[in-house]
Order: structure tokens, then sequence, then C-alpha cells
């Protein structure tokens, strides 16, 4: 029986790939975005403890009530911004759910979406499958800034949405308040939904503020911001997320939601709502991180790999443009092969498949892993 693929051009991610190559190489994998490092076992603990209690069957809908309001009361601390538990927060199945969740609800056939490239790998097949049209722009080399007077240009009749990521996967870039200032005035003059990915909220660098905006309140009328507790608590196997959006626009993502998982995992969430209610559990989170990005340019020094600035998020890119003149794929395989380090080639985060001759490398990982890796990377 022949299928005709909905995505035809879609082969398996390349975070398998490189996983895969790096376990058949023996090679230190510093490409797939997970930390090696252990879970805080006070949760571990937690969720124990809830299952042993017997809460092991279907969590209601939207999450259990207890998450959501823990939820409400850390956005109103971060952001000085009042969200409804009730109706405004939805855990879903980890943020890539959500960002699903909320395209299926939002995006009828024919709307234009506008993504910003380099992009997370689920974006343009999620808007597809949903019968939209991904317009990518890429972000402005090497600083990857927004160029809004090419966004202007590219906003039509037909426009419905625009995605923006902060911390940005996989440059590290933050946006700036004046960014969320200029997408503000576009959404409200072209009536558009924001979608706005900021799972690596807690993990930002260098004194600068998460651009939030749920921080912006016209916008946040607009918006949908999407979360990971997996990307929090180091834990991205759990798979659980939200997504926070006006109480018009969660009743439409709750429709798809109840339909792609219905629910999300009873005991993680109970334990969730308990741990979250220390603020120290993930009030360090940036300083944490940013110790480990300076560690690993500490401990590249004197290689010829060119680090490209990273104020957020726990990647950090690396240019071989003094190394090599191969195409960014031929090089992470090569690297993964022949010297044993993998890492994901940024040609693959492009629609157009722009090649900079960057490489990304996951940095959210024990000292013992960044030692090795390093003490490869500082030789080349």
């Amino acid at each position: 029986m022949n299928i005709a693929s909905r995505l035809p051009d879609i082969g398996t991610s390349i975070f398998a790939v490189m996983s895969k190559l790096a376990s058949e190489q023996g090679a230190i994998n510093l490409s797939q975005g997970f930390p090696d490092f252990q879970v805080d076992p006070v949760i571990i603990d937690l969720i124990y403890r809830f299952m042993r209690e017997g809460n092991n069957q279907y969590a209601p809908m939207p999450g259990t009530p207890v998450l959501r309001q823990v939820i409400a009361d850390v956005i109103s601390k971060t952001y000085s911004r009042d969200v409804d538990p009730v109706d405004e927060i939805t855990i879903t199945a980890g943020a890539t759910e959500a960002l699903y969740a909320a395209i299926a609800a939002c995006v009828h056939p024919g709307d234009e979406v506008i993504v910003f490239d380099p992009a997370y790998d689920s974006y343009n097949p999620t808007i597809r499958l949903n019968g939209g049209v991904p317009v990518h722009i890429n972000l402005r080399y090497p600083d990857f800034s927004i160029d809004w007077d090419e966004v202007k240009k590219r906003i039509t009749p037909r426009t419905r949405m625009i995605m923006v990521n902060t911390p940005h996967n996989p440059s590290g870039a933050v946006l700036s308040a004046n960014d969320l200032m200029m997408l503000q005035k576009l959404a409200e003059a072209h009536n558009l939904i924001v979608l706005s990915d900021e799972v690596y909220e807690r993990i930002i660098f260098d004194n600068k503020r998460h651009e939030s905006v749920l921080h912006y309140p016209a916008l946040a009328a607009r918006s949908i911001a999407v979360f990971s507790f997996g990307k929090t608590f180091h834990a991205t196997g759990w798979k659980v997320g939200y997504a926070v959006a006006p109480r018009h626009i969660s009743q439409e993502i709750r429709k798809t939601h109840q339909f792609i998982t219905f629910s999300v995992n009873t005991p993680i969430q109970l334990a969730l709502a308990e741990y979250m209610q220390n603020p120290e559990h993930y009030r360090h989170l940036g300083s944490f991180y940013q110790q480990k990005r300076d560690y690993f340019l500490q401990g590249i020094k004197g290689s010829s790999f060119e680090p490209m600035p990273c104020h957020g998020s726990y990647f950090q890119s690396l240019s071989y443009r003094n190394i090599a003149s191969l195409s960014d794929i031929r090089m992470a395989e090569e690297l993964t092969i022949k010297h044993k380090v993998a890492s994901i080639p940024a040609s693959v985060f492009y629609h157009d498949k722009t090649d900079n001759q960057l490489l990304r490398f996951c940095f959210a990982k024990s000292e013992q892993t960044l030692d090795q890796a390093m003490e490869i990377l500082r030789k080349i």
C-alpha cells in the first residue's frame, strides 16, 4: 500500500542522526540538547511519594489545578503579570506539544506564519501539517538579530502568526526590549498572533533580562508563551511544558491539546507544583549555566574555533572557518568520526540551508564530559 507522505522532504531528525553517529563512533555527544547530570533527588523523591499515594490516573485535561496555580504565582513574581490559572494556563506534554497545539488551534489552511531562521526543527513541519504556509526570514549574521524592516516587507493579508524564540536555539541570542516593542507594534497593526517559544527563559546570561511577551500587556493580550520544565529542571525526558495565553486563545489550544495527548503525567505535575514553591530550585539557573558556558569557552582557548556570542540557552556555536572549508554537515561528521566529538551543523536549522560554517555544541554537561571534549577541541 502506497501512502503519499505529507512531509516528503522530512527525514530522521539531525539530533537523532548525530547522537546515533556519536554512539557508533564512541564520540563525546555534545550534539543533542540534554544534560548528562542527575536531576535533583528532591523532586525524584516527590514523584515517588505521589505515585505511592495513588496519584497515577489521568490528570485534568488542562493540568492539575495546584500546578497551574503555582505557575501563575511564579509568573506574577517573575513578569509582574497576573495570569488566571484556571483559564489561561495549559499543561502540555512538553513544549513541542504546546507549540503544535497552539499552531493547530490558530492556523487555518493558507495562513502564513513568519518563522525566523535558524529555527527549531519542529516549527516548519508543524505549520505545514496544519495547512499553514511557513514564511522564513533569516536572522542577521553574525549577531542573529531580527531585521524588522524585512519583517514589515514580508507581512501580507494572509499573515496570521509570528513565531519568536528567546533565548534562541541554536545561536544563544536574546531579544531586546526594542525587539519586543517592534513585535508588539507589528502584531497590533496587522492583527497577528504571536507564538513565543521561551523554553530557555531561566537560562540567560551577562545580566540580561529575559524579554518575555508576558512583560508587555498589549503583546501578552495576543500572544501564546510556551515554557518547558524539562529545560528548567534538567529533565528533558519527562516531557512536561505549558502554554500561557489569553482565555479565548487558551480555549482553542485546549480543543487541540485534548486530542493530541489529553492530559500529562499526574505524579510529575504534582511533584513539580510542590518543588516550585521553593524559588531556590530555579532562581540561580542562569548563573549555573553561565558558569558552564564560561568553563567551556575557557577550556577551548588555544583552538582554532571561533566562539560566537551566546547570551542564553545551553548551546554554544563555534565557527570553524579558520580550520576547514568543508560544509558544516561534513565538518560535523568529520569531527565526530575523526576527533570523537559530536555537534550539530547549524545549516540544518535553516529552510534555505544557509551555511555559515558553524557548529552547535551543548554545554549542559558534567565537567568530566566537558573536560574530555575540550581537550580534543583545543588541539584542532
